[in-house]
Parts: C-alpha cells; structure tokens; sequence
C-alpha cells in the first residue's frame, strides 16, 4: 500500500497485491484531503496485521551493481 498524489493534486491510496512474477491486482481510493487517505491507510494495515500479515522485508541492492 502506498500514498501518493494523482495529477488533480488529490492524495490516493493505491493498493497492489498477487502471486510474485505475477502482474497482480490493483485497486485506488482517490481523497481530496490526505489525512483521509492516511485514515484508509492506517485501518486496513491493522486489519491486515490482525490477520498476520507483516511488511515485507526490504532488500537491500548493492550500489556496485551486477558483478
């Protein structure tokens, strides 16, 4: 899940999920104000944490590059 602004200025919720390797799903809630969005936000990542779910982990690239 993230928040970001679309071009109108309004904040959006977007949510992305599916199998990995796989295209997935997505879904958007448009708000006029952000602090309706962080309210979304902040409801669906205790539902979700209730259930079990946890952040997935960041993956930390090499600023080297491929080797």
């Amino acid at each position: 899940m993230s928040i970001e602004p679309n071009l109108f200025g309004e904040a959006c919720l977007i949510r992305r999920w599916g199998r990995i390797g796989a295209r997935g799903q997505r879904r958007e809630h448009h708000f006029t104000r952000e602090e309706e969005a962080v309210r979304l936000f902040l409801q669906l990542l205790r539902k979700r944490r209730s259930r079990g779910y946890r952040p997935k982990p960041h993956i930390r690239q090499d600023a080297s590059g491929d080797r």
